[in-house]
């Protein structure tokens, strides 16, 4: 014998209720006796209650909720081929006639009693049930109805009503040992000894499933629902949610407290009182096998079982130094709670016994509040405890399973994926049993909580990162084209996923929380209706809230640059090859710098200098590692680095530097480079580095270009003024050539100076080798003082450049370790 349970969606409409027959031909053979129980057709309950309410406010429109309720029923007898059935057809004229005779009475005299919700929300299960029975028989599955009421006698206690388990056994095991064939059971529903209905409360289908269960020791109970089982995570919030196979009753219960909606409490206690599996199955993939709910387990592969989340709930704190070594507070509390008939969800104390705080359902904090003040009104009045404090719009998110008894760091890891995630954790609690850790945080972190436990305890074999990218140029479609390339690799080597969520272009931005696809964003921005507008981009981006964010910046644009701290402050990470945010004002680099250390985030920009090449981080080290810098000297930009490696004997400044236009490797105005602003952009970044405290007017920069070529009104007439140039940039070369030397643009930092100049260097420099448009970086320091430390490569191309963001942006990833 086996007792079955299906659920409302399981019985939504006639198909499904088809597919059920099957089902039930199947573990008819394999198992013998059924007994199955039936909820209402989904969603029926909710509106018979809304029906009942409707009439009581006198709200004359109910009828029209009733007869859409019958209709819909008369619709599945037909759909069912039932339409000739006249025995089913009687019971349901009856049935609604004896329904809209008791609303038209709850309308008139405008109360609707306890006994009478009751007694109207529970025949939906009564009328499934009787529809379900007849549509077996009519499948050749010999079949009986079997109306719960009468089996499972109750107390008067409508709404929730608690079982007679005594008479009801007996009652239960009395009937089946006469009947034969499947036995087709209301949910839901039971009666009082006087034969007045009531029901059991959330869950009550399941729980009839249990009480029958237990009464008949039955081999297993099923539940089956519209999920493939108990799922780690609610899969609504966590779509890589996926079906635990074996959990224990404890772990059952405590992921049912916290909000699993798969199970209800009360279904497991009288199973696991006679130790009967559980299993929980899909009716739509009868082929899953679901969750096995036993007094073992055997999974462990994970630390934990399931994360479960309530998703409103208040916190109330009573504190005071009055409550400190005193003993009956807290019985005086949960005692005067108890009175007002408030249900505590989660306790926690600290161990100075000064601060109490526990969680409700925020309906109820008023009313806990009022409770709690007129309990310790004395203490009040007398200051020794302060008035309650409430807290509201806020979560709970629980870690639950058995592994975690007596293993180290499992909130460790927990607190560690929330704090980088930048959830802040208002209270928590875990008990002795350490079957439980559970947190409360703010509601609109719920689903980014969940997400990032999930991550840390179920996926951490694989990392998924969320990008938003704005910026589509050269280096941002570059590295769209890299992260698709090498996206099996960083999953097989680097167990690391890069998700494209949110992406824009200088017209349109897109979005997609399940990520865009790198070799499809041109088509998608192109046909996006969303105008690309930086505040919106990061609002939807703050809204989304997802765990493991970066913010990527590949434009120039100083408009981004001004959202950079909004982002920060959000606790999204930023990796950016904008050089703007760091070159401008002192104040805004060092705020910067704050925001990401308070909010426990990274800002990433090494390819600010240098492109791809490990400056900053080799400055870093440097410094981190107690290293004191003595000098730096480099030629930071490409473009110079080509024009004064290629301006030999023989050569014309002004067509060398039309070549490195044609190249692609100047601005468009060449002067742009020339003027040597963007080198200075660079050192002042390595200056800050390096913890000077200098602007951009403290850099002294040569002019290199005559006055007329700086005042040209246009390209074509600077060019033709560098022409007209060419001997005084001829002598300079010449001059160093006579002396064995080559013309260099250095950036150097020295004694708390920064300067950029054109300079002569020998055969002995690190810079006279130079070739091609490569930068070079050369560090003196106090370890590096005879043999500096240089860093020699392609400091500009957006190959590199790009290669240098994904580089930072795995960087990103190893922090979330």
């Amino acid at each position: 014998m086996i007792v079955i349970k299906f659920g409302g969606s399981s019985v939504a409409t006639a198909k499904r209720i088809e597919s059920i027959a099957p089902i039930i031909s199947g573990l008819q053979k394999k198992h013998g006796r059924l007994a199955v129980v039936f909820s209402a057709f989904g969603g029926v309950t909710d509106e018979l209650i809304r029906m009942s309410r409707m009439a009581a406010s006198q709200d004359g429109e109910y009828i029209d909720v009733f007869n859409k309720i019958r209709h819909r029923h008369q619709q599945a007898i037909a759909e069912l081929g039932l339409k000739k059935d006249k025995p089913l057809h009687d019971f349901l004229e009856e049935t609604f006639a004896e329904l809209h005779d008791i609303l038209h009475g709850v309308f008139l005299v405008r109360e609707l009693s306890a006994r009478t919700l009751d007694f109207v929300s529970g025949h939906g299960e009564v009328l499934s049930a009787k529809i379900i029975t007849h549509y077996f028989n009519s499948q050749k599955i010999k079949s009986n109805f079997l109306d719960a009421r009468t089996m499972i006698r109750t107390d008067e206690h409508f709404g929730s009503a608690r079982v007679d388990f005594k008479v009801t056994n007996e009652t239960i095991k009395n009937h089946f040992r006469k009947s034969k064939g499947v036995e087709v059971i209301t949910g839901f529903v039971a009666s009082t000894e006087n034969s007045e209905m009531t029901t059991l409360g959330r869950g009550g289908s399941d729980y009839t499933a249990a009480i029958f269960g237990a009464a008949l020791d039955s081999s297993e109970i099923q539940i089956w629902t519209d999920v493939d089982g108990v799922m780690t995570a609610d899969p609504r919030k966590v779509k890589k949610a996926f079906c635990v196979p074996t959990m224990t009753y404890e772990e059952a219960m405590e992921m049912s407290h916290f909000g699993a909606k798969v199970i209800h409490p009360p279904t497991i206690q009288p199973a696991l009182e006679k130790g009967i599996p559980l299993w929980i199955r899909n009716t739509f993939r009868p082929e899953s096998k679901g969750t096995l709910i036993s007094t073992v387990s055997s999974d462990h592969d994970f630390l934990i079982k399931g994360i479960s989340s309530i998703d409103d709930i208040a916190l109330l704190t009573l504190q005071g130094s009055g409550m400190v070594g005193v003993a009956g507070i807290s019985a005086r509390l949960f005692g005067a709670l108890s009175q007002a008939k408030v249900n505590v969800i989660l306790i926690t104390q600290g161990s100075s016994e000064h601060t109490i705080s526990f969680a409700v359902k925020p309906g109820d904090s008023v009313l806990a509040r009022r409770a709690i003040e007129e309990a310790f009104a004395l203490e009040i009045q007398a200051k020794l405890i302060e008035k309650v404090r409430v807290e509201e719009k806020l979560s709970i998110v629980a870690v639950i399973g058995e592994n975690m008894r007596n293993t180290p760091g499992v909130s460790g890891r927990l607190f560690q994926a929330l704090g980088k995630n930048g959830i802040s954790v208002v209270a928590t609690a875990q008990g002795s049993s350490e079957l439980n850790i559970s947190v409360v945080v703010q509601r609109e972190n719920l689903d980014k909580a969940l997400n990032s436990l999930h991550q840390a305890f179920f996926l951490s074999d694989v990392k998924t990162l969320s990008v938003f990218l704005v910026g589509c140029g050269l280096i941002g479609s570059t590295l769209l084209k890299q992260i698709e390339k090498h996206k099996q690799h960083l999953r097989s080597a680097r167990s690391l996923e890069i998700s494209i969520v949110g992406i824009a272009n200088s017209r349109n931005m897109v979005f997609n929380p399940d990520g865009i696809a790198p070799g499809k964003y041109k088509e998608l921005l192109s046909d996006s209706q969303e105008k690309m507008d930086p505040e919106k981009f990061i609002q939807r981006m703050k809204e989304l809230n997802l765990p493991q964010s970066i913010f990527l910046d590949c434009t120039s644009s100083e408009d981004i640059v001004t959202h950079y701290a909004e982002i920060l402050e959000s606790s999204i990470s930023i990796v950016t090859p904008n050089k703007i945010a760091n070159s401008g004002k002192l104040s805004n680099y060092k705020k910067l710098r704050e925001i990401a250390r308070h909010r426990n985030v990274r800002f990433l920009y090494e390819t600010n200098v240098g492109a791809g090449l490990p400056v900053i981080n080799t400055l870093t080290d440097l410094l981190t590692s107690g290293d004191r810098i003595i000098r730096i000297e480099a030629v930071l930009s490409g473009t110079l680095s080509f024009i004064f490696n290629t301006f030999k004997e023989g050569t014309k400044f002004s067509e060398i530097v039309r070549e490195a236009m044609h190249r692609g490797y100047t601005e468009p105005d060449p002067r742009v480079d020339l003027s040597g602003k963007d080198v200075a952009r660079k050192l002042l970044i390595l200056a800050r580095e390096t913890g000077l405290d200098i602007e951009m007017k403290d850099i002294q920069i040569e002019q290199i270009l005559p006055p007329s070529c700086q005042k040209a009104k246009s390209v074509q007439e600077f060019l033709n003024e560098l022409e007209k140039n060419n001997s005084v940039f001829a002598k300079r070369r010449d001059k160093a050539v006579k002396s064995d030397k080559v013309l260099r643009f250095i950036a150097s930092l020295s004694n708390g100076k920064a300067k950029i100049s054109l300079q002569e260097v020998d055969a002995m420099h690190p810079f006279y080798n130079l070739s091609g448009s490569d930068n070079i970086i050369s560090f003196t320091t106090e370890r590096y003082h005879d043999r500096p430390l240089v860093v020699k490569g392609p400091g500009a191309g957006a190959e590199v450049t790009a290669a240098g963001v994904f580089a930072e942006i795995i960087s990103v990833g190893n922090y979330f370790d």
